[in-house]
């Protein structure tokens, strides 16, 4: 079993999009992106104040107590643009046969129906078919039709499988080639 603990965020570029790590300070400016209530519907929770975003990013940025695990989380920016419009994660684990990273996106609710978690899913994806991964899963609520598209685009399918209410999403990555 290989361990995923090593693997750390880099800038993912797309072709609309800077997929930058997170950092601390992005917390005031992310507060405001993810204000809106109608954001956590599905996910659950409600919208952060900047300091309890800020407290949030601090534990994120510290790493998993489990040092087989690694937690890597960006902003999402507008090539070109210095205004961030949402987050993408990826929580690395080890499991058999190898590695799995489990996803998840947000985009701000003026920036959605654009196709940006479309893209930044998929740039996630192709950034992970470059590390010790076997497998990418992301669990979505079944009402939850943005999300399941986006998932279908970055190559995920639905299982059999569920997670505290909501389908588990997955992506067999062909560690055969390149």
């Amino acid at each position: 079993m290989s361990s995923a603990g090593g693997i750390r965020p880099q800038v993912i570029r797309t072709e609309r999009l800077d997929l930058m790590p997170l950092r601390i300070d992005h917390a005031a400016e992310m507060a405001s992106v993810l204000a809106d209530p109608e954001l956590y519907a599905f996910i659950g929770g409600a919208p952060l104040t900047p300091e309890e975003l800020r407290t949030r990013y601090e534990r994120m940025l510290a790493g998993p107590p489990d040092p087989e695990m690694s937690w890597c989380n960006w902003v999402i920016r507008l090539s070109g643009e210095a205004s961030l419009v949402g987050t993408v994660q990826a929580t690395l684990s080890p499991a058999y046969p190898g590695p799995i990273a489990e996803i998840a996106w947000i985009v701000g609710t003026d920036w959605q129906q654009r196709g940006i978690a479309t893209e930044a899913a998929r740039g996630l994806v192709d950034w992970l078919r470059r590390k010790p991964v076997r497998a990418v899963l992301a669990h979505i609520h079944p009402d939850h039709h943005a999300s399941t598209a986006v998932a279908t685009a970055a190559g995920l399918r639905p299982t059999d499988q569920w997670h505290d209410g909501e389908r588990t999403w997955r992506l067999t990555l062909d560690r055969t080639t390149g």
